[in-house]
């Protein structure tokens, strides 16, 4: 089966809800005082590509190498390429004049039933790659301490109420008499 609508539309859609995510993700961070670039480029041994976000937390000397995905069409490309990223990450941020002594990885995927159904079709593949959930992504994320491979649901910003602040995982909104 073939899905078409009107050319590039398509494509604009899923870059407008990677960009949301991506701007959650840096948001969700800064919270936490990371100092964070995006869509950082590399070519080493020849291996290319970019980092979606790349974080460094200068105090615990930690990297954060973060891919964010607002679907998840295949499993194991998205497992392989960040565990790529992961492994060249310290020598991406030794160019950019951080020395980590410890790297973190997270999967940040686009809040959703579809997303969550995904996961759960391969859970033990997406359990295996990444055994870190919500809360401890989260507990780490303020103070980063070891190796950390984890996967975190992340709500764009653009699907957040005003008064709303950038949330993650599976954390829902209270609603009324809760």
């Amino acid at each position: 089966m073939t899905f078409r609508w009107r050319g590039e539309a398509v494509d604009r859609l899923l870059d407008e809800a990677h960009a949301d995510l991506v701007d959650a993700a840096a948001a969700l961070l800064r919270q936490f005082g990371w100092e964070i670039t995006i869509e950082t480029t590399f070519s080493i041994d020849g291996e290319r590509g970019s980092i979606d976000i790349l974080a460094w937390c200068a105090a615990e000397r930690a990297l954060l190498v973060g891919e964010v995905k607002s679907v998840v069409p295949d499993a194991q490309a998205t497992i392989g390429t960040l565990d790529r990223k992961t492994r060249l990450g310290a020598r991406i941020a030794r160019e950019r004049g951080w020395d980590p002594v410890t790297v973190g990885r997270v999967l940040l995927i686009g809040e959703g039933t579809t997303a969550r159904r995904r996961v759960a079709r391969h859970a033990s593949l997406f359990e295996t790659a990444f055994p870190d959930r919500a809360r401890k992504v989260l507990i780490w994320l303020r103070r980063p301490n070891g190796p950390l491979s984890g996967l975190f649901y992340l709500r764009s910003r653009a699907s957040l109420s005003p008064d709303s602040r950038p949330t993650g995982l599976g954390q829902r909104r209270a609603g009324p008499g809760a």
